[in-house]
This record gives C-alpha cells, structure tokens and sequence, in this order.
C-alpha cells in the first residue's frame, strides 16, 4: 500500500505537436499562450514562468496567495490535453486536463488570486474537487477529520483480502478512539500506520509509527524508521507505546509542511 501523499508529480511531456497545438507554436511558448488566452478574456496572469529547455511544454503561473505554489501546466503528447495542479501548504488542491487553453486560462486565473476550489471550478469544470481537497481548504481540523474518515474506509475496503490489511485497519480503529492520536493526520505506507503533525507534505516524522508483522504482532518505531521502541503482541499495546512516546504538546496537526515546522 502506497503513502496518501498529496503530491503531485512532475511529468515530462514530450515536445509540443504543430499540429495538436498551432496556438502555442504561434506563441513561441506555452506560457506566452496562456497569458494571450487569459488577456482574451480580460484576465491577468501575472508572471507565468516558461520552461527555458523546452516553452513549449511546460509553464507555471505565480499565485498572489500565500502558501499557494505556483500553478504548473504542462501538455499531452499523444493528443491535445493541458493538465494542470496547484499545491497549496503541501497539499494537491488543483487538478484538472482540458483541450481548451481558454478554459486553462480560467482555472490558473482562479488560482492565482485565491478563488476557492468550487469557484475556480465553475468558471473552469474540468477542474476536480475532491472531498479531501475541499476539507483541506476548511482547515486542518477538518482534514485531519476527513482524512481519518477515508482512511479507514479505505482499509475497510482491502481488509477481507490482506492480512496486513486488517491489522492496519484494526491499529486504525484503536488509533481514531485515542483523542491524542484523532488530532495528528493519519496515513499508511506499506500498510503501516503513520501520524503526523502537519496535513501537508513533506510530513513531520516526530511521532512513532506501527508496521504490521506477517506473525499478527506489531512492531512500534520512531521517530526515524530505523529506531524501533519496541514490539507488541496485541493492537492496545501498540497503540500504547505510541501514545506514550508521543512528545510533549504533540497536536493537533497544523496546517503546512514539516519544513514549514522547521522554519
């Protein structure tokens, strides 16, 4: 089981077709094409970076909102898509592909000064707007909510399959009953069960963790992967031990990054 990291990845598109996008062939930039595009339609992107290597494929547009990551757009290959996202205090808030740059123009436009996500999407609906993403957008009290919430219908879902499934799940039950585990946001990798003090990425790896052994024990560890407190036999053991080695006024999870934290 993966990390529920946020994150979205860098893709690398290959050059941009004439054929699929003559607008930004006359542009001389994909970022010079959506700034032409938005001024069509009485918007202002502001400073929309280009990709110097390659303009033609890749461009970011620059929010005006604090902890908002600058939008970044880039191509389909194959056919005519632009795909964008937006990270906001670590966490992948916008996604979307459409075929009209116009309709790009409008999603990054919302971004840029601060529209919320059911706003940038109705100027704009190829944007998506998950349920998590919304709750993000309400603050961290709500994620850490949602996010326990899906977490836990996520492991329910897998627990009939896979054994470690079900001791994932039933380290999660006994966790979410913990008020001062239910106020860090959860996450699995691996099928262990994480929890930090921050809802977006790159997480804090204060507090301990658990991984599911294949014998049904546990096996506590943190704050590094490589110190383990100790092992347990039952799920209300382990989830003592993380309780226990938690550090002082631990919670609850704040919005931002660890490094954030850091700062």
């Amino acid at each position: 089981m993966t990390s529920n990291s946020p994150v979205a990845a860098r893709h690398e598109p290959t050059p941009a077709d004439p054929d699929l996008y003559p607008d930004l062939a006359a542009a001389g930039s994909l970022a010079e094409a959506l700034a032409l595009a938005a001024a069509e339609q009485g918007l202002d992107l502001g400073a929309v970076l280009s990709n110097d290597a390659n303009p033609l494929r890749t461009a970011e547009v620059v929010s005006t909102v604090s902890g908002r990551a600058p939008c970044f757009v880039f191509i389909g290959s194959e056919s005519r898509w632009f795909n964008i996202h937006g990270l906001h205090q670590g966490v992948q808030l916008l996604s979307g592909s459409t075929s009209d740059l116009g309709e790009l123009a409008r999603a990054a436009a919302g971004w840029r000064d601060g529209a919320r996500l059911r706003e940038i999407q109705k100027a704009a609906p190829f944007i998506k707007v998950s349920e998590l993403a919304e709750a993000h957008e309400r603050g961290p009290a709500e994620a850490v909510t949602v996010q326990w919430r899906l977490l836990l219908e996520g492991l329910r879902q897998k627990a009939d399959r896979l054994p470690l499934a079900r001791q994932a799940l039933a380290l999660a039950e006994m966790a979410a009953a913990e008020p001062k585990l239910r106020q860090l946001y959860p996450f699995t990798s691996h099928w262990s069960l994480h929890f930090t003090t921050c809802t977006g990425f790159p997480y804090a790896w204060d507090v301990p963790f658990v991984d599911p052994l294949r014998d049904g024990r546990y096996r506590v560890c943190g704050p590094s992967r490589g110190t383990v407190i100790g092992e347990a036999d039952t799920v209300a053991a382990a989830i003592a031990m993380v309780v226990a080695a938690l550090p002082a006024n631990c919670g609850p999870a704040v919005a931002g990054t660890a490094n954030d934290q850091r700062g």
